[in-house]
């Protein structure tokens, strides 16, 4: 019998965290620009919703179907199976596979036969002509189904044996596949593009390039499963699964999922009905990225390595460690996400005039992303702190709160959402739709933090509250500045992507000083422990 040492959060992050967090900052680089050249490539209207309508379904139906399921189980159940059996959990990580693999492909090939119904829940507002073309694209993009399940469960295995650094570079490759099948588009279409209007090669390129970079990405996590000692061996024994002892786990989960899923049909909904159906999918999506990269880049890495540790605490009955753990987490991740948020608020138009205002992407549709992109960002801490308590709650085996927590702010969010859109004019409908999605994880943190609380002890929790409140008048106290510098900027250099970069280079830097400063006057610590993560970072002295 194997029996995994567990590890404290702080040790995790120092042994993985500078692997981790170079993969997940060069593959969300890469993400970027993948973002930047798609909207150069296809604009913000008639293909650019499409195309993003398309691409979404695959996540979507994924997540709905299997995937929610398997982010929250397969790490539990591996941890279990490591410290149960003598093999490490190997068979038993065979079996998922082989299980995984079947019903994703029975999903993919079902799904691909009603490409067109499906695209009609999602965007059933949009123009024929869009819906068209979505469901052309569907058609290829569904396949990813199954490859997107085997990554998890690929990544999953690498993660409970410590090797995390594959699965953060992993997406690099998908995203060089996008890039260069959007940059090719570019180089064939000589005109604006329009839903109706392309070629069957423009097509293709589009859509064969978007699969083939996810194919790819799973692809490239094989040389890591050899190097921890894993054999890809299908296994058909699957009474010994173990599924129906996760049952009302699961179940719950997919409750969540299926909550999920159902708010985001009504957004897309919402999104694709704005301006008489000609849609902001696109520039709700866009935005949506740009939110999400500082998350994605430390919360996600975060989240990635301590996950495993709060599941062996959480196993052994300590839950003193799951919260000491989390405390670790959330006081780390704050430190990032609170500064981003001042750039995103502060500068969330400039930065995204700047990166998308090009090509087929104009000046106004640009301005209009960079709205959007400041109500999210209001929500980035929030967000931030409701992804690392809902892992708690996972390694402690409990979905239902978390599910019912989620039926609650799904609910707050699409009524915020409803209310919002029928009082506000056109242009600012999907600011509002950001909004809502905002406001609803502030609640949903808040909610979390009070019920677990309840459920473990509250280790350093007061510190954790204190740090985000110094954290946060830091912010607030540097936010006046930065705007005050970079209204002035843009006053004098212009609103476009000249000027933009002109008050992008300025200001964020005086604004980061600015908060720095205050926060190193403060004395938060935490600061110094992500210092210590990055090459020569001890060295900083501010």
């Amino acid at each position: 019998m194997t029996d995994v040492a567990p590890a404290s959060g702080r040790s995790a992050l120092a042994r993985s965290g500078l692997a981790m967090a170079s993969g997940t900052l060069a593959s969300r680089g890469t993400g970027f620009i993948r973002t930047v050249v798609i909207a150069y490539a296809l604009g913000v209207a008639s293909v650019g919703n499409a195309y993003i309508i398309a691409n979404t379904v695959p996540n979507a139906l994924y997540d709905l179907l299997l995937g929610g399921v398997l982010s929250a189980l397969v790490v539990p159940l591996l941890i279990r199976a490591a410290h149960e059996e003598d093999d490490d959990g190997e068979v038993y990580a065979q079996r998922l596979l082989t299980i995984a693999a079947v019903v994703l492909t029975a999903v993919a090939v079902i799904a691909v036969i009603f490409a067109p119904t499906i695209i009609s829940i999602y965007a059933h507002n949009a123009k024929p002509a869009q819906k068209t073309l979505a469901v052309t694209f569907a058609r290829y993009f569904l396949p990813q189904l199954l490859f997107y399940g085997l990554g998890a469960i690929f990544g999953a295995i690498l993660n409970v044996r410590d090797s995390f650094a594959a699965p953060m570079w992993a997406p690099v490759l998908n995203n060089i596949v996008v890039i260069v099948a959007g940059i090719s588009f570019t180089v064939i279409t000589h005109s604006t593009p329009k839903a109706g209007h392309l070629s069957h090669a423009q097509i293709l390129v589009l859509a064969l390039g978007t699969t083939a970079g996810v194919i790819l990405q799973t692809v490239a996590l094989l040389p890591a499963l050899r190097r921890v000692g894993f054999h890809l061996v299908p296994r058909w024994d699957w009474r010994h699964a173990g599924l129906r002892r996760a049952g009302p786990f699961a179940g719950w989960v997919l409750g969540y999922v299926i909550t999920n899923q159902l708010g985001y049909v009504v957004i897309s909904d919402l999104a694709a009905a704005i301006n008489g159906g000609r849609g902001q999918v696109a520039i709700y999506s866009y935005a949506y990225i740009l939110f999400q990269l500082p998350y994605a880049v430390v919360a996600v890495t975060v989240i990635t390595a301590l996950f495993p540790g709060m599941t062996r605490s959480a196993t052994r009955g300590d839950n003193a460690g799951v919260a000491s753990t989390l405390a670790d987490g959330l006081s780390l991740a704050g430190v990032v996400m609170v500064p981003a948020t001042l750039l995103l608020v502060v500068l969330g138009t400039p930065i995204c005039v700047l990166v998308l205002a090009h090509g087929h992407t104009t000046l106004s549709g640009a301005q209009a992303t960079g709205h959007v992109l400041v109500a999210f960002a209001v929500g980035l801490l929030p967000f931030s702190m409701f992804q690392m308590q809902l892992r708690a709650w996972l390694a402690m085996h409990d979905s239902r709160t978390p599910m019912l927590v989620n039926l609650l702010i799904t609910g707050v969010n699409l009524f915020i959402d409803l209310v919002l859109y029928v009082l506000l004019p056109v242009h600012d409908k999907a600011v509002g739709l950001a909004v809502g999605y905002a406001a609803s994880y502030f609640l949903g943190a808040v909610i979390f933090a009070v019920q677990l609380r309840g459920r473990i002890v509250a280790t350093r929790r007061t510190y954790v509250i204190r740090t985000h409140v110094r954290l946060i008048v830091a912010a607030i106290l540097a936010g006046f500045p930065t705007y005050l510098l970079g209204d002035l900027l843009q006053h004098a250099a212009g609103h476009g992507p000249v000027g933009s970069l002109a008050t992008i280079v300025v200001a964020a830097p005086v604004g980061l000083f600015c908060f720095l400063v205050m926060v190193r006057r403060m004395r938060v610590r935490e600061l110094d422990q992500l210092l210590a993560m990055v090459p020569g970072g001890r060295r900083l002295r501010i």
